[in-house]
């Protein structure tokens, strides 16, 4: 970045009259020494300055800005900001579907259009559209964590030139280190402004049945001491009765009587919202003066917007009543933005999207539940979704305090809000997912191994290297470790330890062989033993050895009696010649000797009184015993199998072999074996941690090439260059490129009306309907005609996607979608939504991602021209209000 030495010097005081904090003037000094920026601060802090100053800088030099933001909505808020601050004629605005003065010298655009503008330049180069940009702001940078859309701000930052300054404002996240250390690594210098100072410092609050409490104790680090819950409570009691909850009427009083008005009440469902303005009645907040500024602005909007007007809604806003959610109008939520922004509006109860970077600051957020339902379940709020709505607390120069209230509900207590007020912010985690487009898009311009590299450059990357480092260090170890047993084992020849240990190995399985025939033998043997001893009488000559005998040779006794065994067989009590009592059972006998006749005088003994006769038991016999002991005659040794002499000998053959060995006649050979089986334990260890370590290490390349073979399944690439089907896809943005690709060039499209367009390409980015939502029209045959055609065409992607185990939505919604075709026919605003169960908010997302769809066609190279044409008039039919964003 080259500067002028006649470039103007901008003075602070002038443009900012006001005393800034230390971390304005850190981020100040930075950009003047041409470095990009992090700003990490708290909601409310000040961050916006930093980027208001990189523009006036850019506006002294004659350059131009670029202004990112996550969401629509807050591009207008800020397009509109802009507007009043630098001049309608300087602000311009892009977000897809709409293009206002797009050469302005201050450009706000959601983040996503801004990564579009870089896929169409090479990587690292500053194209067309990027011409005399000087700063890029992307503001929310925090959005980054958003598992949608979080891999745009990656992109954004990967693909953005180095010549470009960045600043990147963010909330405070735990990590805000590692961001900027990547972002200087993939595009230059860049510095971190972290603070953690408040300008409005937060108190926090409960609020329960009994009234509004402190929520922290004097320390503000653990919970009130007040607040804690009886420990008479049962542990598994999780779930609180209804008394036990405040309702929002007494929460809402309990606000007035302290003067903590106005506020934003966050509940996390839009009927709950709803419901909630609903059950105050014919409450009012507002004084006579200020119900009369809102008659006043209420009705010139309406003038203006005559179908805005809902049930349910316009009353309450006289009383200083809203609510806010993605159900809503997009224009009336404009108007409630507006009227609580001049602290008109005392209380709006909001989903937590208005948390989300809107600029609706209020004196307390009331927080209705610590917990919420996600895709994934029900589960407790994280840090940072609970600090984004605490940090709206609190208005700079207006409020010493903002006040932060927890509500007691059912599930949650003080001992959750305490923790969560106290534990800090979330890390920033990576997002970043290859998609069809991304894919297309850079081998249209890089080389197969340049793509690996910027996939590589990822901040999802840069963290997986360092959860990695550990591993490399223990590899590190391990081949040190490898290197030096090897070398102490160099003076003997690899091979003679290969021929050695083979030699062992075969001698182990010589004798496992060997184990195996004795084992077989003694079961034949001891079966034949059993049904013998069911006959044996008192006096039968045996031999004892096994579990129950612990001898190493078998030990001759004689069988005195038996007792009620557990099993088929009886448990014996025997004499043995060492002259002492024993209880076994049948396997413990190795030899029925019925060559010896029955020894006499055994009938008269009996075992020891105080011996259990249970197996295992054993006692000394006396001198009666001992005369009987001595006449039990020695049996010969039992005569061994056949095939049990042939294994044998050839386990002794085996033996000889390895006691001739020369690595056996070491006197060192302990030591040289042990550090060979250390060398295989080492190589077995490095493999495995090698193998996983690239796996983890290229997660990101292995899904990029998964998509490639995709693309290629369908033509879209030859080799790894894009086709004129791979072209055309490569131009779309949506949830799943190639779907979209596909469908456009199937030419099941190209002879549809423009109202029939329209709602063709409704069915291919809406998201099926929840089952329970219903509209009273029906689609023409002609679409449904077109969209059943493509259903082989999406069961084929589908089934590739499956087996490559990519996950993206695969769009093609019948039903609702009528309401397009519809709404393009010229049908009005209030009879289209009395003919769909579908929230207002939810008719016009529908409508406005249709005509970002559409308004990409006329874009995409090689489509017939009756199809753009077709997308233009299409446009023209839909883009009208409520639909249509900005006006001037």
């Amino acid at each position: 970045m080259n500067v002028s030495l006649t470039t103007p010097v901008l003075d602070l005081k002038t443009l900012f009259p006001f005393e800034l904090d230390n971390f304005q003037h850190q981020a100040i000094a930075a950009l003047e020494a041409n470095r990009s920026v992090v700003v990490c601060a708290p909601t409310g802090s000040g961050k916006t300055l930093i980027g208001e100053y990189a523009i006036y800088r850019a506006l002294a030099w004659g350059k131009r800005v670029f202004y990112t933001t996550p969401l629509k909505a807050l591009s207008n808020q800020k397009l509109r900001d802009f507007r009043h601050q630098f001049g309608a004629d300087k602000v311009g605005l892009l977000t897809g579907d709409v293009s206002v003065n797009r050469e302005a010298p201050i450009l706000v655009m959601t983040t996503e259009i801004f990564r579009n503008m870089l896929y169409g330049t090479p990587i690292g180069e500053v194209g067309t559209s990027l011409t005399d940009v000087e700063t890029v702001v992307l503001d929310e940078c925090h959005y980054m964590n958003d598992r949608q859309r979080g891999t745009v701000w990656e992109e954004s930052i990967i693909y953005c030139p180095r010549e470009i300054q960045l600043v990147a404002l963010s909330a405070t996240v735990a990590n805000s280190d590692q961001l900027t250390d990547w972002i200087a690594q993939v595009h230059g210098p860049t510095d971190l402004i972290y603070s953690d100072f408040r300008p409005v410092p937060l108190q926090f609050h409960f609020c329960n049945p009994k009234g509004l409490f402190p929520l922290l104790d004097d320390s503000q680090t653990k919970v009130n001491p007040r607040l804690k819950e009886k420990k008479s409570r049962p542990p598994d009691k999780t779930r609180r009765s209804k008394d036990a909850v405040p309702s929002l009427a007494f929460t809402l009083s309990q606000l007035r009587q302290r003067d903590m008005l106005p506020a934003i009440y966050f509940i996390f469902s839009r009927r709950g919202c709803d419901q909630a303005v609903a059950d105050l009645g014919n409450l009012s907040l507002v004084n006579p003066e200020e119900a009369a500024q809102l008659q006043t602005q209420i009705k010139d909007f309406l003038l203006r917007n005559p179908d805005a007007a809902r049930f349910g809604q316009v009353e309450p806003l006289h009383r200083g009543i809203a609510a806010h959610h993605a159900g809503i109008l997009p224009a009336w939520k404009g108007l409630v933005e507006e009227l609580f922004q001049q602290g008109l509006i005392k209380v709006v109860y909001a989903t937590e999207t208005l948390a989300a970077g809107i600029n609706m600051p209020a004196r307390t957020t009331v927080i209705s539940s610590l917990s919420k339902r996600t895709d994934l379940g029900h589960r407790l709020l994280n840090p940072s979704e609970f600090l984004q709505m605490a940090g709206r607390a609190g208005r700079r120069g207006m409020d010493p305090l903002g006040h932060v209230v927890t509500v007691q509900t059912p599930f949650e207590g003080a001992r959750e809000a305490a923790y969560l007020a106290t534990i800090g912010a979330d890390p920033l985690v990576s997002q970043f997912t290859p998609s069809y487009g991304m894919v297309l898009n850079l081998l249209q311009i890089h080389t197969l191994e340049e793509a690996k590299e910027l996939v590589e450059r990822s901040f999802g990357q840069y963290l997986a290297n360092l959860s990695l480092k550990p591993q490399q260090q223990a590899i590190a170890q391990l081949k040190a470790e490898l290197a030096h047993v090897q070398a102490q084992c160099e003076a003997v020849d690899s091979q003679l330890f290969h021929q050695y240990e083979k030699l062992r190995e075969r001698l182990k399985e010589e004798q496992r062989l060997l184990k195996i025939l004795q084992h077989q033998n003694q079961e034949v043997h001891a079966s034949d033993l059993g049904l013998a001893l069911t006959f044996a009488v008192a006096g039968t000559i045996l031999s004892l050895k096994g579990g129950h005998v612990a001898t190493a040779l078998p030990l001759p006794a004689v069988l005195v009696i038996k007792a009620q065994g557990s099993g088929q067989f009886p448990y014996l009590v025997c004499l043995g010649k060492d002259n002492r009592w024993y209880v076994v059972t049948v396997g413990d006998v190795v030899g029925l000797h019925a060559e010896f006749p029955r020894l006499t005088g055994v009938d008269d003994l009996c075992p020891p009184p105080e011996m259990p006769l249970k197996p295992g038991q054993t006692r000394q016999g006396n001198d009666l015993t001992a005369a009987i002991a001595r006449r039990i005659p020695q049996p010969p040794q039992l005569e061994m199998a056949p095939e049990v002499k042939v294994q044998l000998h050839q386990v002794e053959i085996t033996q000889s072999e390895v006691a001739a060995h020369p690595l056996h006649q070491r006197s060192d050979r302990p030591t040289l074996l042990k550090r060979q089986r250390r060398i295989q334990d080492l190589q077995a260890e490095l493999a495995d941690r090698e193998q996983k370590l690239n796996q983890q290490s290229h997660r990101h390349w292995e899904e990029f090439l998964c998509l490639i073979d995709v693309l290629k399944y369908f033509e879209c690439l030859d080799g790894f260059v894009p086709t004129v089907l791979g072209q055309a896809t490569a131009a779309i943005r949506g949830d799943n490129e190639l779907w979209l690709g596909l469908a456009l060039m199937s030419g099941e499209l190209d002879d549809l009306d423009p109202h029939h367009l329209a709602a063709a390409c409704a069915a291919l980015v809406t998201e099926v309907s929840r089952p329970d939502s219903w509209t009273h029209y029906s689609l023409s045959p002609a679409v449904e005609a077109a969209l059943s055609n493509l259903r082989n065409l999406r069961r084929q992607l589908f089934q590739l996607q499956r087996r490559y185990q990519v996950v993206m939505p695969i769009w093609l919604e019948f039903e609702m979608v009528a309401l397009v075709e519809q709404w393009a026919l010229g049908v009005n605003w209030v009879d289209l939504c009395s003919n769909t169960s579908l929230d207002e908010g939810d008719v016009v997302r529908i409508l406005r991602r249709t005509l970002d769809f559409l308004s990409q066609i006329p874009h995409v190279p090689y489509i017939p021209e009756s199809l753009r044409l077709n997308a233009y008039r299409a446009m023209h039919l839909i883009d009208r209000f409520p639909v249509n964003e900005v006006s001037d």
